[in-house]
């Protein structure tokens, strides 16, 4: 059983160091309290609603102070971290414009970095300020388990957390800034997700700038386990349990009764080379 957390906080926009304090006092919290997966919102060091051109100028290559910081903190605290940062492109023209991203750093525990995602499905006036990542939904391999990152939007889609599912997610993380005119979606789209695809999800939301708070934690089964409150920022937790998650795919087969003419092919390729390895 690994004890995961969410911390739903408020950004200050543009406040980059006081944001950053705040979130190594919560993630020092939460660690405290035995979390050994700790993610934080979408876009938590910055803010969300700012133009482009502040954007630019406060984004970050994966190896920059942020993703540096909590590469630290992870071996300090043996604690695996999902840390969502604005990222500009190593290559300043990797798109064939200078480009930025709405990313998340995967951090193993122990310091390590499994990998970074790039949101690929932007909502609205995003597209004008970031590029959109590739649509490739990879799994990360931690020291907790298998895990998946969507980020806000992306989790609106269902094929995203099906893509995550067949290749063997036990968690997906979904770090936003989900505002409260979409409240009745995110009550409804992340335990759909869970229940859909026999696996945990955390959502992690922010609060201020009219995000709608209610970070969840949700069971295989479409459970809320825990929710936070719309107004005020707090740590979530919750347990990912493996005897859990067997029992519900058991109980509830969608996975293994999944037809196999679904499989998007590139995917059963890889299935099929699995088998045969």
């Amino acid at each position: 059983m690994v004890k995961v957390a969410g911390i739903q906080m408020r950004s200050h926009k543009g406040k980059v160091e006081e944001n950053r304090e705040k979130a190594v006092h919560f993630a020092r919290k939460a660690a405290s309290q035995g979390a050994k997966l700790i993610c934080l919102p979408e876009l938590w060091v910055t803010g969300y609603g700012m133009d482009t051109d502040r954007f630019m100028q406060l984004s970050e290559t994966v190896d920059g102070p942020t993703v540096s910081l909590f590469r630290q903190l992870a071996m300090e605290l043996n604690v695996v971290f999902i840390v969502p940062f604005p990222e500009r492109a190593e290559n300043k023209f990797e798109l064939g414009r200078e480009s930025i991203f709405i990313s998340a750093a995967v951090i193993d525990a122990d310091g390590t970095i499994c990998g970074v995602y790039r949101k690929s499905m932007l909502w609205g006036t995003e597209r004008s300020t970031f590029s959109p990542g590739l649509k490739h939904y990879s799994v990360f391999n931690t020291e907790v388990g298998r895990v998946g990152v969507l980020i806000c939007y992306d989790i609106e889609f269902p094929e995203t957390a099906r893509l995550l599912a067949l290749d063997g997610a036990d968690l997906i993380v979904a770090p936003s800034v989900w505002s409260f005119h979409a409240e009745s979606r995110w009550d409804i789209q992340l335990p759909a997700r869970a229940l859909d695809n026999s696996l945990y999800v955390l959502g992690v939301n922010a609060v201020g700038e009219g995000a709608c708070g209610k970070s969840k934690f949700i069971s295989p089964n479409g459970a809320v386990l825990m929710e936070a409150p719309t107004t005020e920022e707090r740590i979530i937790y919750g347990n990912v349990d493996k005897r859990e998650l067997l029992q519900v795919r058991q109980e509830i087969p969608y996975m293994k009764d999944y037809p196999e003419d679904f499989i998007p092919i590139g995917k059963k390729e890889e299935n099929e080379q699995i088998k045969g390895a």
